[in-house]
């Protein structure tokens, strides 16, 4: 069996980039997971917390990746995703404050905020990195589709997808962290 969509998968994750800050991409995959786990160690090692956020099929990646590495990757992960809060931020504040405005209490800038969005431009995930940069929080992003996004030109650290399929950005975006975590277990256990 030919299998174009594994094979376009294949080629998208060998053509994703990853990058240490402006200007500074990771020489390949090896060395920019090696990165991105050393990152996630580093604040493991602080006790800081780690906030994912996403909207539709990155919200279930967020969601899934706060249990994964509270769970198995041993860190302070936190959720915004409780119905309670996401609604009463959308009905009071508009849907593009749902993260943002929380995060205007509950973060600082020992933590670290990972933002998962394939189009990089949702208005709720921009203001969310807005609000983060402003309180000196260090901003991961995970996108895909056009290399100018907004997330990605707000981000600290980004990873980037060049594709412009849903299904194939969130597939790698969810592998990608996936892989960290199970690096992170091999490494250094969950322990605190």
């Amino acid at each position: 069996m030919d299998n174009q969509y594994i094979k376009e998968l294949i080629q998208r994750l060998d053509d994703t980039e990853i990058w240490k800050g402006a200007g500074q991409m990771c020489k390949d995959y090896d060395e920019g997971i090696r990165f991105l786990t050393d990152t996630f160690l580093a604040y493991k090692k602080d006790t800081a917390r780690v906030f994912f956020i996403g909207n539709g099929g990155s919200a279930a990646i967020a969601s899934h990746m706060t249990a994964d590495f509270m769970k198995n990757g041993g860190m302070n992960t936190y959720s915004l995703y409780d119905s309670s809060v996401l609604t009463c931020m959308g009905n009071d504040y508009g849907y593009a404050s749902v993260f943002s405005r929380p995060m205007e209490f509950l973060v600082n800038e020992r933590d670290l905020v990972v933002a998962v969005s394939s189009s990089g431009n949702s208005p709720n995930i921009v203001s969310a990195i807005e609000t983060a940069k402003k309180k000196k929080t260090m901003v991961m992003t995970f996108t895909g589709f056009k290399r100018d996004n907004r997330a990605k030109q707000m981000g600290d650290i980004n990873v980037y997808v060049p594709c412009e399929k849903y299904g194939i950005v969130e597939s790698i975006h969810n592998l990608i962290l996936q892989q960290i975590v199970d690096m992170i277990m091999e490494q250094d256990g969950v322990a605190l």
